[in-house]
Order: structure tokens, then C-alpha cells, then sequence
């Protein structure tokens, strides 16, 4: 099976959804369930995994009612508050939902030292309870601040979202490679291979372009702990559904066919537990 393990549905909203600005046109409306599946069956995806885009446990609900309805949904990352009082009574609630398999937070959006912070951490603590993951959405500069707290919860499954988001129009910068590799380290923390045609400059790019960011992630995590994610709609921005899954694909015609399909589908079910 292939599964996409990152993508977003939501009801364009300009008040709620104001990180959606003027020079993201294209992706100023709804994107529903309805609009996403012939997209996947066009591209051969066999299902997804939701992932929340507003700090709501309004979007939670959305999120997972557009999941019973919807077969090809096999997951949803959620945001319950998890510097709450009462964060453990909010994970059992969801957790009950057998859809539900993690919470995130946009974090990139918040001070460097966001995850390191004893109300973050005692929310994240809880969620091994639940047997629920928790994406890391963050910029490099943040990178520090996710090791501390990947190191601090062994139980804990973290997935890396974006590949922390790196400029890729750019050369490396070592402090990016250096705390990905440091952060590879930690068996318990997956990576997305998502989200990067909308870190180019202009949204420009050439397919080459890619190719150290990948390999380095690859050197660093194994192929045990990579997850394909489209980043649909907002890779939109940059390019189409197909062009993301083809970049992929292309990059993977190094490896066997067995590899393939843990990246593409097999990594995602094991750590979303779908």
C-alpha cells in the first residue's frame, strides 16, 4: 500500500486561517475529502493520513468526522492543548476514536525553546499512555530545542515533519545537517520526507535540487524511519500532487523494491499504527 502520511483538509476560513496570506492564492479555499481522492486514485495512493492545520479541537473534530465518513483516511494527527490541566482527560477522549493517532502543534510558530517547556512536555508525556505520536513541526532553528525532548521521552514516537524545514534553494547549512544526524540518532523519531517543494525560493526549483536533502536524510535515519508525505494542498503552492509523489519515486529507483514500499506506505503504517 502506498500511503501519503501528510496532508490537510479545511473550510476556508480568512479569519481563523490568517497563515494563509496573499501570495498563497491558490490555496485560499476548501479542500476537502472529495477533492483529494480522485487525486490519490490517480496517483496510485491507497490512503492518508490527515494532519491537523489549526490549534482547535474544533479541526480535531472536522478531522476525524472526515475520516469516519471516508475509508481512504486511515488516520488523523490531531491538536488537543497539551499544556492543559486537563490534557490526560482530552487524549482519553480522542484516543477512544480508533482514527486518532497523534497530536501536533504548530511549534514553528512559536519561541525556539517551545518543546523544552515543562507545560509541553508534561502534555507530551501523557500521550505514550495512548499509544499516540507527535509530529515536530519546526524551523532548523529549532532543531535544538526537539533533540532535548526526543532524548528526555524514549517511549515517546516523534515523527519529524518537513524535514525541519530547510531552505533547499540554498547550500546545507551544517548546523541543519549536524542536529538532523545528532537527531537520527534517537530510535524513537521517524522523518517525513514532505513539505519541501514549498521551501524554495519563489517556489522555484529543478528536481536536482532535492537530491542532497534526501540523501542526507537517508544517511541519517535509515529507510526504517522515513515516510512519504505529500504536504497536499499546500504544496499546491509550488506544484502539483503528481510532480511531489514523482520526485519521490524518482529518488527511490536507487533503492529495491522492498525499500520502496517502506517509504511509500509500509514505515507509515507501522508508526501511525494504521
Amino acid at each position: 500500500m502506498i500511503i501519503d502520511s501528510h496532508q490537510h483538509f479545511w473550510n476556508y476560513n480568512p479569519v481563523r486561517d490568517v497563515w494563509i496570506d496573499k501570495s498563497m492564492e491558490v490555496i485560499k479555499k476548501d479542500f476537502l475529502p472529495k477533492d483529494l481522492k480522485p487525486i490519490l486514485i490517480q496517483n496510485g495512493v491507497d490512503g492518508c493520513v490527515a494532519i491537523q492545520a489549526d490549534q482547535s479541537e474544533e479541526e480535531t473534530k472536522f478531522l476525524l468526522a472526515c475520516a469516519e465518513k471516508n475509508s481512504f483516511i486511515k488516520g488523523v494527527v490531531g491538536w488537543v492543548d497539551l499544556t492543559s490541566k486537563d490534557v490526560d482527560k482530552r487524549l482519553a477522549y480522542y484516543a477512544s476514536n480508533s482514527k486518532f493517532k497523534g497530536v501536533r502543534h504548530v511549534a514553528q510558530a512559536e519561541k525556539d525553546d517551545y518543546l523544552t517547556r515543562n507545560d509541553v512536555q508534561n502534555g507530551i508525556s501523557k500521550l505514550a499512555k495512548y499509544n499516540l505520536t507527535y509530529d515536530i513541526l519546526i524551523f532548523p532553528q529549532q532543531l535544538p530545542a526537539a533533540l532535548v525532548l526526543v532524548e528526555k521521552f524514549p517511549e515517546q514516537k516523534f515523527i519529524l515533519d518537513h524535514i525541519a524545514k530547510p531552505n533547499i534553494s540554498e547550500p546545507m547549512n551544517d548546523k541543519w545537517k549536524v542536529n538532523i544526524k545528532a537527531l537520527s540518532k534517537f530510535e524513537n523519531v521517524s522523518c517525513k520526507l514532505s513539505g519541501m517543494v514549498t521551501e524554495t525560493k519563489d517556489f522555484n526549483f529543478v528536481d536536482e535540487d532535492f537530491e542532497p536533502y534526501m540523501n542526507h536524510i537517508f544517511s541519517s535515519f535509515g529507510t526504517n524511519r522515513i515516510l512519504f508525505g505529500s504536504d497536499w494542498p499546500v504544496c499546491l503552492l509550488a506544484t502539483d500532487y503528481k510532480k511531489v509523489i514523482t520526485l519521490i519515486n524518482n529518488y527511490l529507483d536507487i533503492y529495491s523494491a522492498k525499500i520502496k514500499a517502506k517509504v511509500l506506505g509500509v514505515n507509515a503504517i507501522k508508526i501511525y499504527n494504521l
